[in-house]
């Protein structure tokens, strides 16, 4: 996909209230998606009618549903398994123990995987019966494997798609969000992990769980609000001009989502335009401010390899069409550095500076933060669409409200279980 120029403007620095109110925004910016929002819930039901019509017709990704492959630990020297009785095999699938053990230990020894004193490649460890596997006090639907990665250890889960979603809703939304809001989440999580298992098909796993792809937490209890989310959507997925895309997702947008291909430096990003998000946040990170003392930031500048030696000025240069930090100038007693927004949020922490919707001034030896939102703000808005499920909106409604765009689709020979 070519890379558009996205809208930018300059601002000059130091003014904390030159953000934020509506009437700032470009004019594109500035008008509600007005179709959607004047739907009532009285005609949600014909609605969900013709969304499953069009789930029905619409075309579908050429990946069908069928397995995945997620990294549930790495940088390993030492795997501990239990939850068995397990079968152990090699990854050609000869058997490493003859019983079926109940607890295993794998280690690196010597630059080899050792396992009950024997040398093997890589193990799969399946389930002799209908139970599941348990590493780190977590247990795991599917198998598992452990494989050497350089000089560590890196222990796959590989599981239905559907299974896996179960923990990848219930990691990142919780259960105690309404089922619409969570219906949308398991869509866009599912579109996002199908993507990457598309991408990373010939590598040894499709994802990470963490928040560099999605966050997951291995089996979910059967009785959980997710399960109904995730069967109530199963196989679900967005497109973008008919292909799977990266659905990116986060906390809070601050009002406005951000148009991925300011965030990310990547050439496949979807042209996804920004939105103004109608729907208010009770997220407690909606408005936030931070104190951050100068020589913290010096630190973490020069821990990622920016010496400006004392910083003594912030002034931003450029933001998006959304207001968002998109560069800024990070004046030291050594000398000036201009980063992205977004690098200047991993530089000092993703938990520490919660958004690039912010304004900055230096006060003494301080860095003053005011901002909104948490994350990278490109695509859905958990706290609003949150809002969006408790107003009647339908978790399809939810999905094409924060990517314009897209389109509904169903991976071929989707089925989900508990």
């Amino acid at each position: 996909m070519a890379r558009t120029a996205a809208g930018r403007h300059p601002d000059p620095a130091g003014k904390l209230v030159l953000l934020f109110p509506a009437r700032h925004l470009p004019r594109h910016l500035d008008r509600s998606h007005a179709a959607l929002l004047a739907l009532r819930p009285s005609l949600i039901g014909g609605l969900s009618a013709l969304l499953a019509l069009a789930l029905l017709l619409g075309p579908g990704p050429a990946f069908a549903s069928g397995d995945i492959r997620v990294a549930i630990g790495d940088g390993l020297r030492t795997v501990e398994v239990g939850g068995g009785p397990m079968m152990v095999s090699d990854l050609t699938g000869r058997r490493v123990v003859d019983d079926s053990p109940t607890w295993l230990r794998a280690s690196l020894k010597n630059g080899g995987l050792e396992v009950g004193g024997r040398r093997v490649d890589g193990l799969r460890l399946a389930p002799a019966d209908t139970g599941f596997l348990r590493v780190n006090g977590r247990e795991y639907p599917g198998a598992l494997e452990i494989v050497r990665s350089g000089d560590a250890l890196t222990v796959i889960n590989e599981l239905p798609i559907e299974e896996y979603l179960a923990g990848a809703v219930k990691a990142e939304a919780g259960d105690k969000m309404p089922l619409e809001m969570l219906k949308a989440q398991a869509i866009v999580a599912r579109t996002y992990a199908a993507y990457h298992r598309r991408l990373n098909g010939e590598k040894a796993y499709h994802l990470i769980a963490s928040t560099l792809n999605q966050q997951y937490i291995g089996r979910v209890a059967p009785d959980s609000v997710v399960w109904t989310a995730v069967k109530e959507t199963t196989g679900q997925v967005l497109l973008w001009n008919g292909e799977l895309f990266p659905a990116f997702y986060h906390t809070d947008s601050g009002g406005h989502t951000e148009d991925p291909r300011v965030v990310f430096a990547a050439s496949n990003m979807p042209a996804l335009k920004p939105v103004r998000v109608a729907f208010p946040s009770a997220s407690p990170h909606h408005r936030w401010r931070l104190e951050l003392p100068l020589f913290e930031l010096s630190a973490a500048l020069l821990r990622g390899g920016i010496a400006v030696g004392r910083v003594v000025a912030l002034d931003v240069l450029e933001r998006s069409a959304s207001l968002r930090v998109a560069r800024i100038a990070v004046r030291g007693t050594a000398g000036t550095v201009t980063l992205r927004g977004n690098d200047l949020r991993r530089l000092v922490g993703y938990d520490t500076l919660k958004s690039t919707l912010f304004a900055v001034t230096v006060a003494g030896p301080t860095a003053r933060f005011v901002g909104r939102g948490y994350g990278h703000g490109v695509g859905l808005d958990q706290w609003s669409a949150k809002t969006m499920a408790d107003q009647g909106y339908l978790a399809q409604q939810i999905v094409i409200y924060y990517y314009p765009g897209a389109t509904l689709a169903t991976l071929p020979g989707a089925s989900a279980s508990r």
